[in-house]
């Protein structure tokens, strides 16, 4: 999996074994929070934010939109102006950049519940904050590359980990019904 660098690297490692006459394979995984795909729990970036065992669950499951944003830099306010984003929507960036701090304010002021993105970041610090403190959970890390923009269901839980600054998390996108 893919780590932000600086961070640990994923280490796993069998410590029960049906080859060495244990009964069952056990493994154990030792990684950041922020690993992969993830969710960022307001705590990540504002003291005493929610943690991530406080996601509502309605923020990263539900109807969803993925938008192709075509830019070699950040994602800004033009070019998301033309997608008549709405209040209470998710929104999936397929882009392969970051989200600018003016991007950021601009989906704040949709009102939006839920923004991912597929990077491992969704921008600097400040962009972040912006999000998180407007009440935006955050996904990073997705995997959108056969993704074709339009609406589709999300399902993306995080691990309830208390008390965390985030949680790798599995996400799934279907065809809207």
């Amino acid at each position: 999996m893919v780590t932000w660098p600086g961070d640990p690297p994923v280490s796993i490692e069998r410590f029960s074994s049906i080859d060495r006459g244990d009964a069952a394979n056990v493994s154990s995984v030792s990684m950041s929070l922020h690993t992969g795909t993830h969710i960022d729990a307001p705590l990540h970036y504002l003291p005493g934010g929610p943690s991530i065992d406080r996601i509502p669950l309605d923020a990263t499951v539900g109807r969803a939109r993925v938008l192709r944003i075509g830019t070699r830099k950040e994602i800004g306010p033009r070019d998301l102006s033309r997608y008549k984003i709405r209040r209470g929507e998710r929104i999936l960036l397929k882009s392969g950049t970051s989200l600018s701090q003016a991007g950021a304010e601009f989906l704040v002021e949709r009102g939006i519940r839920t923004v991912g993105i597929d990077s491992l970041s969704i921008g600097d610090d400040d962009t972040h904050r912006k999000l998180l403190a407007a009440g935006i959970w955050i996904i990073e890390g997705l995997e959108l590359t056969r993704v074709k923009p339009g609406t589709y269901d999300l399902i993306c839980l995080p691990l309830k980990v208390t008390g965390a600054d985030g949680a790798p998390a599995r996400a799934i996108i279907r065809p809207a019904r």
